[in-house]
């Protein structure tokens, strides 16, 4: 009896031990991220420096996880739209949202209602790169640098339009900027994305816009757009020759990002994979070739360098806001 009960007892053991290891690859193949396909979230259209780096990125995690990354753009209300709506998604890492700095950090000072918390909707992923934006003109405007466009300004206030992607967006905010530190008056012109705009001002409707480089670098290239000044820091190294704004106007300049978000409460584990692949993509030489070709560079860092940023961005912005008059209609 004492060994029909031994032998009952290792066969129970047996049977524990064989649907635990039964389990194990099971258990493997869920905490492997991404086991399905993610879509990537872009609050712009298409065509603009958002989405052409979102797919940039995506193609390149595609490669290295063996999983689709799939952009989507759902656009409205300067990125409000998307934005809300990634936000309220699933927070296990299948949903994530690329997006530029000005709809996260720039909207919440604009907008009476947003939809979302620029701080406590998202988990910060990383940042991913660094754009750069020029004044830019038609061909036939009659001044070729942010001086001679200020010369020509202040003689005809009002004269001159000025596209944007629309009311709110950051290249409007830069130009409501570069009026207040001259003294200028143009008129604004609002589009709803950033290409509609460019594309009006290559066929001589509106003679002035600010865009990014993505949006504009082969029209500049090509000669239809005449590049007037870079709004960024420093001097763009695929327009060696187009000087800063802040060379002729002394403190002025901004340098616009963007970066990964996941809704909040997504695994840290996830996180942090996502930050690895990420940190890799932006290694590559194939990246930096594709982001160099659209005006960008790669910014590398972590979430919590990209939650650091976000935060005081949006105290910044809050100021050049205010301090602009600008307004949504």
């Amino acid at each position: 009896m004492h060994t029909t009960f031994c032998f009952m007892r290792r066969r129970t053991a047996l049977a524990v031990l064989t649907s635990v290891l039964a389990l194990v690859p099971a258990v493997q193949a869920q905490d492997k991220y991404p086991s399905r396909p993610v879509t990537l979230v872009v609050p712009q259209s298409a065509g603009g420096a958002n989405d052409a780096i979102a797919r940039v990125l995506a193609q390149k995690l595609s490669e290295q996880t063996g999983q689709s990354f799939v952009v989507e753009n759902r656009t409205g209300a300067g990125g409000n739209v998307g934005i809300a709506y990634a936000a309220k998604t699933r927070p296990d890492g299948y949903t994530l949202m690329l997006t530029a700095d000005s709809a996260q950090v720039i909207n919440p000072a604009l907008y009476p209602k947003t939809g979302f918390d620029p701080v406590k909707d998202f988990d910060p992923v990383a940042p991913v790169a660094k754009a750069g934006y020029v004044l830019v003109a038609h061909p036939s405007f009659p001044g070729n640098n942010v001086a001679e466009l200020v010369q020509q300004a202040k003689g005809q206030p009002g004269k001159f339009s000025i596209a944007s992607a629309g009311n709110g967006t950051l290249n409007h905010l830069i130009g409501e900027m570069l009026q207040k530190a001259t003294g200028i008056q143009l008129t604004h012109i609002p589009y709803k994305a950033s290409a509609a705009a460019a594309a009006d001002v290559v066929g001589g409707q509106v003679p002035l816009s600010v865009q990014s480089t993505p949006s504009s670098l082969a029209f500049i290239k090509s000669g239809k757009l005449k590049a007037l000044g870079v709004v960024n820091e420093k001097r763009l190294a695929q327009l060696p020759d187009v000087p800063t704004i802040g060379e002729t106007i002394k403190g002025f300049g901004t340098t616009p990002w963007y970066g990964l978000f996941a809704p909040a409460g997504t695994p840290k584990a996830v996180l942090a994979a996502l930050q690895d692949e990420i940190g890799k993509a932006l290694d590559s030489a194939d990246v930096k070739d594709k982001l160099a070709t659209l005006g960008c560079e790669p910014f590398k860092g972590t979430g919590e360098q990209l939650g650091a940023i976000v935060r005081s961005d949006l105290v910044r912005w809050a100021q050049i806001v205010k301090d602009s008059g600008a307004k949504i209609d």
